[in-house]
């Protein structure tokens, strides 16, 4: 479990296909890596990878064809940078709001709208998940815990702050770019309980 506060820009040292549409990732990631242990998951741009090995502030995980074919990783290479977050510890604050690191869809960053301090970025919005995402609650953009501003069936926006912007990958995406989507798990929760009430 994680809480969507990216504690350090990765960057991508290694991609080796593993065989069997699988590959192996090596991160750098210096303060993610202080205390990781074999099993530790992180999540990469939002997406939970269990640790296999940690050394001089660099970490691989196994990431399966399952996980490149739902998310953006399979579109990483060699030098990008990527949001880093240890999974949170039991009495830690809860800085953003439950995220489970797991990818309901992929959305595309369709402009940038910057003004003094800030950005409003809109994202395509995947018909499958359009329906637990809200004005004013909250989702994840690649591992990033955020609250939507706007939304309709097909796009949604956010406002991010000059320490978002600066800290994690979202200040860099460009126009067209795929950014990892969760949704509130609170809201598929809600739906299945409702569902199983009227049949």
């Amino acid at each position: 479990m994680f809480t969507g506060i990216v504690e350090e820009l990765g960057e991508v040292i290694r991609l080796t296909d593993a065989g069997g549409d699988s590959a192996v990732i090596a991160v750098r990631g210096p303060l993610v890596t202080t205390d990781a242990k074999h099993g530790d998951s992180i999540a990469v741009n939002g997406v939970c990878l269990t640790v296999i090995d940690n050394e001089d502030g660099v970490f691989t995980a196994d990431v399966m064809g399952e996980t490149l074919r739902r998310s953006s990783l399979g579109a990483l290479q060699v030098g990008s940078n990527v949001n880093l977050e240890r999974a949170a510890a039991l009495g830690d604050r809860l800085g953003g709001h439950l995220v489970q690191g797991h990818v309901d869809g992929v959305g595309k960053l369709l402009s940038r709208e910057p003004a003094d301090q800030w950005e409003v970025l809109r994202f395509a919005l995947p018909a499958a998940i359009s329906r637990y995402v809200v004005e004013k609650g909250s989702i994840t953009v690649d591992g990033v815990s955020l609250t939507v501003m706007a939304v309709d069936d097909e796009t949604f926006s956010v406002g991010l702050i000059p320490t978002t912007l600066k800290l994690t990958v979202l200040g860099s995406k460009a126009v067209g770019d795929p950014v990892n989507l969760e949704v509130d798990v609170i809201a598929k929760y809600v739906e299945k309980m409702l569902g199983a009430r009227n049949v």
